[in-house]
């Protein structure tokens, strides 16, 4: 391609975009729809059983939403219209054969037509039952590279991961390199083999222990909950999301023959910074569960060492890498196809300063309670380890049990029901401290060589106005954050 080539990238091309409910495969989509409207079709596959269900999904969780108001203004009365012709809701499930469609023809015209995937499905949680992790994170990728070796036209095969794949370091600040992992030997504890096919039998095994038992499914569900943390936790990663990340990225590294593969590996994704316009954003994401608790009233600490780096990344940058890696790589299978998206090694930002800017934003711009009376935060403490943090929350919602029982006494009132309810209460305060902590304290930095390399190609295109910047210099983070970021968060994710 030459520089004069940029304004027709993709013209003409048929995609096929899984997840597309989530955060970033939305904002892809409308990306996409955005910036090059002559694309041949979006094919977006849907969780659900059937086609009718799918469209109705796409309509209320995809277009209906704010995310797709500048496309809908600009395109006025022709905005459906011009959804009908250039998109196709697809009934399916990413964590099934063949992604779940059981539309034969469909899929027979979507074999002929895909010229490329961007795979974007999967759970986030940290703490998802390991039967449903495995299916979406681990198995799914399979199932798309297999969808992929089907499609007569392929270019590229997309995966969205995560760069927390790399695990946590245990000492030192490493750099975290851009390199595969290796299937069958890949396990972050040295001393061990990870073998995908002995998870998954014993998963199995693990399944049919709890039905010989005749539990019931709550209880199956927290020990599959508890068994995935397990099984990550012996194999070096923190929680079952990277683990099965990880192991979706080794089936698609292994099997991939000569599909052309790229694998996206985005920090945290935060709310957009500019494109389609500024702050919008899903749900709360890693950070920002603590940022609105605070702003609420209801954390007085932050949790975290104040000079660790939070890696994180805008959510249009992250797309942006995603499409300039399509374009640049389009019909070839490139040699370093692994790209950090993250800002930790060349514009870092600390949790002491996410800390200071939000008190600065809260103070200045507080929440309302109940009431409509604004919620008056204070600065907060910093709770620099776990052991503190240990202390912290025992001392603040215990007293122990012998101060309680000697009060029981002097005023004939029973104690214990708030006692059991605030050691519930801890012990789900720790777990969550728990599967945060890897990034709290988190040491290491994000080498990016290969995704500077792509914004170097991708500045010899002829782009307007930054069309597709995603370099973390240009972010300016306390701007971001007080007049972007955390407003976003206060009107979509705060409501």
């Amino acid at each position: 391609m030459n520089s004069g080539t940029m304004q027709d990238f993709l013209k003409g091309k048929t995609i096929l975009v899984t997840g597309t409910t989530g955060f970033l495969a939305k904002v892809f989509v409308e990306k996409i729809l955005r910036i090059q409207p002559d694309i041949q079709k979006l094919y977006l596959l849907i969780r659900a059983s059937n086609t009718e269900l799918a469209s109705h999904r796409m309509q209320n969780e995809v277009f209906q939403t704010d995310l797709f108001r500048v496309l809908r203004d600009k395109l006025g009365g022709g905005f459906n219209s011009f959804i009908s012709k250039k998109v196709v809701a697809v009934a399916g499930d990413a964590a099934v054969e063949n992604l779940g469609i059981k539309d034969n023809t469909i899929l027979n015209v979507m074999f002929e037509e895909i010229d490329l995937i961007v795979h974007s499905a999967g759970t986030t949680n940290f703490n998802e039952r390991f039967d449903i992790s495995m299916g979406v994170n681990t198995m799914g990728a399979l199932h798309v590279l297999n969808v992929a070796k089907k499609c007569r036209k392929i270019n590229v095969l997309v995966h969205i991961s995560t760069a927390y794949v790399c695990g946590e370091t245990k000492e030192g600040k490493p750099i975290f390199q851009e390199k595969p992992f290796e299937m069958g030997r890949q396990s972050l504890e040295r001393t061990l083999k990870l073998d995908i096919h002995t998870e998954m039998n014993l998963l199995e095994k693990k399944l049919d222990e709890l039905r010989a038992m005749n539990v019931d499914e709550k209880t199956i569900k927290h020990a599959l909950k508890d068994y995935g943390i397990e099984r990550a936790n012996l194999h070096g990663w923190p929680n079952t999301y990277v683990f099965t990340k990880a192991m979706g990225e080794m089936l698609l590294v292994h099997h991939k023959d000569n599909v052309p593969l790229i694998i996206i590996r985005p920090t945290m994704v935060t709310s957009t910074s500019k494109d389609p316009f500024p702050g919008w954003i899903e749900g709360q994401r890693t950070v920002d569960s603590m940022i609105c608790a605070y702003g609420k009233g209801k954390l007085p600490y932050f949790l975290g060492n104040p000079r660790t780096i939070l890696d994180i990344m805008p959510a249009d940058l992250v797309i942006n890498c995603v499409i300039a890696a399509i374009v640049i790589n389009l019909n070839k299978a490139p040699k370093n196809f692994i790209y950090h998206v993250s800002s930790s090694l060349r514009n870092p930002l600390k949790i002491s300063d996410v800390h200071n800017i939000s008190h600065q934003y809260f103070k200045k711009t507080p929440c309302l309670d109940e009431d409509g009376k604004p919620i008056v935060i204070s600065k907060g403490i910093a709770l620099k380890s776990m052991a503190a943090f240990n202390i912290y929350t025992e001392t603040r919602y215990v007293l122990p049990l012998e101060v309680l029982n000697l009060v029981n006494k002097l005023i004939c009132h029973s104690f214990q029901d708030v006692y059991d309810d605030n050691y519930k209460k801890i012990r789900i305060v720790k777990r969550l401290a728990k599967l945060y902590k890897p990034y709290v304290f988190f040491k290491a930095v994000f080498d990016d060589t290969n995704t500077e390399n792509l914004r170097r190609e991708t500045m010899s295109y002829n782009m307007e106005n930054g069309m597709l910047e995603f370099d973390p210099i240009s972010i300016n983070w306390t701007n971001y954050m007080m007049n972007t970021h955390i407003p976003g968060l206060v009107k979509y994710a705060m409501k």
